[in-house]
């Protein structure tokens, strides 16, 4: 199995250092563009989320980002020092009276673009995982 990990201060800016982390992953792993694509937009709203929601955006708290590749599974583990939240009961981005609410999809756009999402850790912890075509 290969593994590779960065940890980042929750700052917005660090967004910045997701994308080239996957981009590295990107070149590293030979990851066709559809596949890059959601892995892109999926990773980086759950650690927009880590570092807005789970951190408070605290910049003494830190979000983890751990990518593990083991056989065509690749999978992407964000975490923060948050207190969780309670992901079974979500609403739903698509429902009439949240269309117009800002926010609230990431999640959504998560389980769309992403094979598999588990929470675990009272929410603290979130895996992407994505099959990669052999």
């Amino acid at each position: 199995m290969k593994k590779i990990s960065i940890d980042i201060p929750s700052i917005s800016d660090n967004i910045r250092m997701i994308e080239s982390f996957i981009d590295n992953a990107k070149e590293r792993f030979h990851l066709d563009e559809d596949l890059y694509g959601n892995i892109m937009i999926a990773v980086t709203e759950a650690v927009n989320n880590a570092i807005r929601h789970g951190n408070q955006a605290d910049s003494s708290k830190n979000v983890s980002l751990v990518l593990t590749l083991d056989d065509s599974l690749l999978k992407f583990i964000i975490e923060d020092e948050g207190k969780g939240f309670d992901f079974a009961h979500l609403p739903d981005p698509t429902a009439p009276e949240n269309l117009e609410k800002p926010g609230g999809r990431g999640i959504f756009l998560m389980k769309h673009l992403s094979d598999e999402v588990t929470f675990r850790d009272g929410g603290r912890v979130v895996e992407l995982s994505f099959y990669m075509n052999a």
